[in-house]
C-alpha cells in the first residue's frame, strides 16, 4: 500500500510538472518573442515572422535559439499530463493529441534552434529549407490541436471547453491563411503582408484551449 502510495504521489508530481511545463512553453513563446525583439533593432513583430530573430544576423541569435529548445523540450514534457487528463475519454484521440504536439515541438521548435532562417526569404539555404519543412508540418499539424481539444471536451462534458475550441480553430485557420498569403507578392505594402502578426495571432488562438485545459489540470492536482 505505501508504494502504491508513494507511485501515485509521483504520478501526480510528474503530471503537475506536466501541465507547469506546457504553460511556460505557451506563454513563453509569445513573451520571449516579444522581449527579444526589444533588443533587435532591424526586427519588427508586426512584419517578420518570430523565426527571424534566430537569423544568422541576429544580435539574439543564441538567446532565441536556446529558448526554441527549451520550449521544444517543455512541449514534450507536458505529453503525459494530456495523456492522463484525456486518455480515459477517447485513446485515439489522445494518441492523435500528443502526436500533433509533439511534431510541433521537435518541426517548429527544436529544428528552429539548429536550422535557422535567414535575414530575407531571398536567400535559401539548407538550413532554411529543413526549418521551412518542419515549421510547416508542425504549425499545420499543431492547427487542429484546438479541434481535438475540442471534441474530447464534448465526449467530457466539458460543453464551455469545447465551444471555446471551436472558435479558437476557425479563427487560428483564418489567421494562418492570412500568414501563409501574407509572403505573396500580390500582398507586398498591404495589411496582409502583416506575417508577424498575423503568426502571433494564430498562435494564440491556438495555443488558448491547450492553456485552459493546463490551467484546469494544475488545478485539479
Amino acid at each position: 500500500m505505501i508504494v502504491a502510495s508513494d507511485e501515485n504521489e509521483g504520478m501526480t508530481f510528474m503530471t503537475k510538472v506536466g501541465w507547469i511545463a506546457l504553460v511556460a512553453a505557451m506563454v513563453g513563446d509569445i513573451l520571449v518573442s516579444w522581449i527579444l525583439a526589444l533588443f533587435y533593432k532591424k526586427y519588427s513583430s508586426i512584419k517578420m515572422s518570430i523565426s527571424a530573430l534566430g537569423n544568422p544576423h541576429s544580435p539574439v541569435r543564441t538567446p532565441f535559439n536556446v529558448w526554441m529548445l527549451l520550449e521544444g523540450v517543455l512541449f514534450l514534457v507536458a505529453l503525459p499530463a494530456l495523456y492522463k487528463y484525456y486518455h480515459s475519454v477517447s485513446g485515439g484521440l489522445t494518441y492523435t493529441l500528443m502526436a500533433f504536439v509533439a511534431v510541433f515541438a521537435v518541426g517548429a521548435c527544436i529544428f528552429t534552434c539548429f536550422f535557422s532562417v535567414n535575414e530575407t526569404k531571398d536567400v535559401v539555404t539548407t538550413a532554411s529549407k529543413i526549418h521551412g519543412a518542419g515549421s510547416v508540418i508542425g504549425f499545420m499539424l499543431f492547427l487542429f490541436v484546438p479541434l481535438l481539444i475540442a471534441i474530447l471536451s464534448f465526449k467530457n462534458n466539458e460543453s464551455g471547453l469545447g465551444v471555446i475550441s471551436i472558435i479558437c480553430f476557425v479563427a487560428a485557420l483564418v489567421f494562418f491563411t492570412l500568414f501563409v498569403m501574407s509572403d505573396k507578392e500580390e500582398f507586398v505594402g498591404t495589411a496582409i503582408a502583416s506575417e508577424g502578426l498575423w503568426q502571433r495571432l494564430n498562435l494564440i488562438c491556438m495555443y488558448l484551449p491547450l492553456f485552459i485545459v493546463a490551467v484546469k489540470g494544475i488545478m485539479k492536482e
